[in-house]
């Protein structure tokens, strides 16, 4: 459409995951201007906005030229994301976050749960509400035929684990309500995950941090073995093939149990906001917490995929005009409604009514089953607008941090080293990352970037 309108010449270049940061800043830091844009993800933002790699977008958006979209379609727990020090800098496009999924007629089937009952002591809960009643389900349907797509036996809940391809989005979506101290207000314990916020020194290997972990390795239990080096696509296949009664990850998988050519769980996919942990680990008392209404946490998990344009282009406008086409409500809505774009909801227009502006018969018409949908856009404004909240990374270096503690989750699920000395190990690392990124000013960027004051 845009080669239409414009008469321009679009170039796209893919590449893998693992290749795609690196390749980026190859070419800004040496200004060639190979690329006029890049699709982003939010957490390379302290690479590229502090050296002056990013065209800043404020003046496109208000001179009235260009498709129309505003920063205000979001919730501000992705608004954020879009910006740096209050300047634009993203084009909306694409809202992470992970939620959990679980097959609502394995839940519900009253066989399955008079024997749950029988076995643990108490009511099935749907959805469960901690991740502890998550793991009782999972191994209580782990092993058994409980779905009738095959003859073979059926899992509790498959994960993508495998190292440098995001597995390590598990973990970190998993373990903040085992790790984060909630409270009013966000200070030196409450509400924080990655940092203290007042000298820079690692959380990663806090006691909340590591029950999460070693919780990781006993969920991973009910699932296929083989996951453990599984990406996105095969973990989703799993459970669209009705394998696992759980998986949690993002919104590609609530679209794509809708597309019947890969999915046999159309209607019976629902979704919620993820559990949370009963237990916590209080920073400030330096002791665990043991608690009967756990609170719910919210994430941004992922990239939040969208397009920066580069500072090194030489066709800004142009570029600006592909990007913000892309982000007007009408393609917005149709590339969330399809599973197979890997853009997820997230903005007003997108949610139903009342919280949102769509209407069900929008989503109805574009082949998605009601209940699912209902639940589906029901978990991820729960999500993005929950009061407590995993702190989103985006300082310079958070690539290089995230990418030492993926690899060392991967020798923790494959059994190499236990979950305390992965977890040390990062730490470690991460001060040497600090010290030689600068600890001052790793400390200001944090600081901005989580709102402490």
């Amino acid at each position: 459409m845009w080669e239409e309108l414009t008469g321009g010449k679009l170039e796209i270049v893919e590449l893998p995951f693992g290749e795609h940061y690196t390749k980026m800043m190859l070419d800004l830091r040496n200004g060639t201007g190979q690329y006029d844009a890049f699709m982003v993800g939010a957490f390379w933002y302290g690479d590229i906005v502090p050296n002056g790699y990013a065209f800043p977008i404020d003046d496109f958006m208000t001179t009235g030229e260009y498709p129309q979209w505003t920063y205000d379609s979001m919730p501000q727990s992705l608004k954020t994301l879009h910006t740096w020090e209050g300047v634009g800098y993203g084009v909306l496009n694409d809202g992470d976050g992970q939620v959990l999924y679980y097959r609502r007629d394995a839940l519900a089937n009253p066989e399955w749960r008079a024997q749950f009952k029988k076995e643990y002591g108490y009511s099935m809960p749907v959805p469960p509400k901690t991740w502890q009643q998550m793991l009782d389900i999972s191994n209580f349907f782990n092993g058994k035929n409980w779905d009738s797509n095959d003859p073979d036996p059926d899992s509790g809940t498959v994960l993508h684990l495998k190292v440098g391809e995001q597995g390590h989005y598990h973990f970190q979506s998993l373990s903040a309500s085992f790790a984060i101290t909630p409270g009013p207000e966000l200070d030196q314990y409450h509400n924080v995950y990655w940092f203290d916020p007042t000298n820079m020194k690692p959380l990663i290997n806090s006691p909340g941090h590591v029950a999460a972990l070693e919780f990781l390795q006993e969920l991973h239990k009910t699932g296929p073995s083989a996951q453990v080096g599984w990406s996105l696509g095969e973990a989703w296949d799993y459970f669209l093939r009705g394998k696992s009664v759980f998986v949690f990850s993002w919104g590609d998988v609530g679209s794509l149990c809708q597309d019947t050519s890969r999915s046999k769980i159309q209607g019976v996919c629902a979704s919620s906001i993820l559990p949370s942990s009963d237990t916590y680990y209080d920073h400030e008392t330096k002791k665990f917490v043991k608690t009967t209404n756990p609170v719910k946490v919210g994430n941004t998990t992922g990239g939040s995929w969208h397009g920066v344009i580069s500072n090194y282009s030489a066709n800004p406008e142009a570029t600006y005009s592909l990007l913000s086409l892309m982000a007007i409500k009408p393609a917005s809505i149709w590339l969330a409604q399809n599973g197979w774009t890997g853009v997820d909801p997230g903005f007003t227009y997108q949610f139903l009514e009342p919280q949102g502006e769509a209407g069900l018969g929008d989503y109805l018409d574009a082949g998605w089953a009601e209940a699912d949908v209902k639940d589906y856009l029901k978990a991820y404004y729960e999500t993005f607008f929950a009061d407590t909240f995993l702190p989103y990374l985006r300082i310079p270096g958070s690539f290089e941090y995230w990418d030492i503690l993926d690899k060392n989750l991967s020798a923790t699920m494959s059994g190499e080293i236990s979950a305390k000395q992965a977890l040390d190990s990062t730490a470690k690392t991460w001060e040497q990352i600090t010290d030689r990124l600068g600890r001052d000013q790793q400390l200001g960027y944090y600081q901005s970037a989580i709102g402490y004051k």
